[in-house]
């Protein structure tokens, strides 16, 4: 039993979230299916998805490209890979006062997972 009293659920995320505030763009389409792009704030992340603030509504199960901006390097090609654009899917939202908290997953997970075994990798930079 838990603190409360209730039974404590089980944990279904293959993937621990990490609570960091990035700066994301967001693109997809809206549904009159006009593309849009909206600068958004990712409010926290796993190797599974990602929780993200933004002001539009984004359709359930909608496919997203996130785009992560980053400083650019001169040795960049001295530097690890590592994945600044990610596609998703709309799992849920959540409406706000001004804006609304949109639950992604992560098209290929950003490492293996220790259920699976299996590793993904790869860059994944394609548009919607």
């Amino acid at each position: 039993m838990g603190v409360n009293g209730k039974t404590p659920a089980v944990e279904r995320r293959r993937f621990p979230r990490l609570p960091l505030a990035i700066p994301v763009f967001v693109r997809s389409r809206a549904e009159s299916d006009k593309e849009f792009l909206e600068f958004a704030t990712a409010l926290n992340v796993s190797a599974g998805g990602m929780l993200v603030a933004v002001r539009r509504s984004i359709p359930s199960s909608a496919q997203v490209l996130l785009e992560i901006p980053s400083a650019p390097l001169a040795a960049l090609a001295a530097l690890p890979h590592v994945a600044r654009s990610l596609r998703a899917k709309v799992l849920r939202m959540q409406h706000g006062e001004g804006y609304n908290l949109v639950g992604l997953k992560f098209s290929r997970p950003l490492v293996k997972s220790s259920r699976s075994g299996t590793s993904y990798g790869g860059k994944v930079a394609s548009s919607v």
